[in-house]
């Protein structure tokens, strides 16, 4: 079984189709269904199933697909594991945040890495914490700062808890009032701009509301978090937010939750069967470094509280 059978079969399991994976792979067509043929009889079973023009997995294609992008990745990380000897003055290093995270925290650690190691390619990776523990357990990522607890509970992550965060209610600011605080039962009846499906975010405020005695009334759904900020800076309704992502948004003001309100926990993850790359290693020595001084100074975001930080 050869890297390059694998990874042709990966590209036809994700495009469907055999020449629109050649192209992918920049091989002839036949040239790739050759190395279908022969993975598929080193390993005694058929992958796909072509009937009228359709390619779908068979059942042992299902299955070895995991395997495959799992073998793949390693492969990618023992080489740049190799080429990492030389010191971290050459490499790539594969780093997942959530939208919030990236616009805030992660930029300011990620100029400072840059600044530190300017040989080191940086790949980001945007998406919700679920996207980004998917990514993380198929050895797309080395590393990755997600939201607790993990809704699948995969045993195949480490994870350190770094900051708590808390969640408040975004509105207009010229309608910010004068309340200190609102309850969650404040919000029966209000019009709320509501994350896509898949967003913690969408997932903390529905459970909140429905322990609350009610469901919640959508103005819009379906967003990202800079489409749900704009929104609710247009009036469309308010929103459930973490607190740091209001900073430098004057047209929005940030309404604390009663106690006890809401809060997230920000960790940072990695594969538990891969000791991360040591780029990843220097990342998060970095961004620690980061937040500490940043607590020191008192200047992390409002409502953003370092609650442990992990030797390095």
């Amino acid at each position: 079984m050869q890297l390059q059978q694998l990874a042709s079969f990966v590209a036809v399991a994700e495009t469907s189709h055999f020449t629109h994976a050649a192209e992918r792979m920049r091989l002839a067509q036949p040239s790739l269904s050759k190395q279908i043929k022969a993975l598929e009889t080193e390993l005694g079973a058929p992958l796909f199933s072509r009937a009228r023009g359709n390619v779908t997995l068979t059942p042992a294609g299902e299955a070895l697909l995991p395997l495959a992008r799992r073998m793949l990745a390693d492969a990618d990380t023992a080489r740049r594991e190799v080429a990492e000897l030389a010191g971290l003055r050459r490499g790539r290093v594969r780093l997942g945040a959530t939208p919030s995270l990236c616009a805030g925290l992660m930029a300011e650690a990620l100029a400072r890495y840059h600044r530190d190691y300017p040989g080191i390619d940086l790949l980001v990776e945007e998406g919700g914490s679920r996207d980004l523990v998917r990514d993380l357990a198929r050895g797309q990522l080395d590393l990755a700062l997600i939201i607790l607890p993990l809704q699948s509970n995969d045993p195949s992550l480490v994870t350190e808890e770094i900051l708590k965060e808390n969640l408040v209610v975004a509105c207009p600011a010229q309608t910010r009032g004068r309340k200190p605080y609102v309850r969650i039962a404040d919000l029966r009846g209000r019009s709320l701009v509501m994350f896509r499906r898949g967003y913690d975010l969408r997932e903390a405020t529905l459970s909140a509301c429905r322990q609350a005695g009610f469901e919640p009334r959508f103005a819009v759904e379906g967003g990202e978090m800079d489409a749900v900020l704009r929104f609710v800076e247009v009036g469309l309704g308010v929103a459930v937010v973490p607190s740091m992502v209001l900073d430098g948004r004057p047209g929005l003001a940030g309404i604390p939750l009663a106690p006890p309100g809401l809060r997230r926990t920000i960790a940072l993850a990695h594969r538990k069967d891969v000791e991360p790359i040591r780029a990843a290693q220097a990342f998060r020595a970095t961004l620690l470094s980061y937040l500490t001084e940043a607590e020191e100074e008192g200047s992390l975001p409002q409502g953003v509280e370092l609650v442990r930080l992990p030797a390095t």
